[in-house]
């Protein structure tokens, strides 16, 4: 699963409250954003899942209703 987070230091804490609740299901999770001489309002978080579709589609769902969160699921 893919979560891009816009005004990341505005939205940051309700997606961390999210995941934290859907915390059983997530291997692995990767938090990126552009650092430079300016870190940016923008992130990506990369997130390896374990659960079964029910539980993935809850935890898209919750994050889906969240201001300035787009997430994409994606099986390989």
């Amino acid at each position: 699963m893919a979560v891009a987070v816009s005004r990341r230091t505005k939205s940051a804490p309700k997606v961390q409250q999210v995941l934290t609740q859907h915390g059983c299901i997530i291997n692995l999770r990767v938090g990126l954003h552009e650092t430079g001489k300016v870190c940016t309002e923008d992130g990506l978080i990369i997130l390896s899942l374990c659960g079964t579709k029910r539980e993935v589609a809850a935890l898209k769902a919750d994050l889906a209703k969240l201001s300035g969160v787009k997430v994409k699921t994606l099986s390989v």
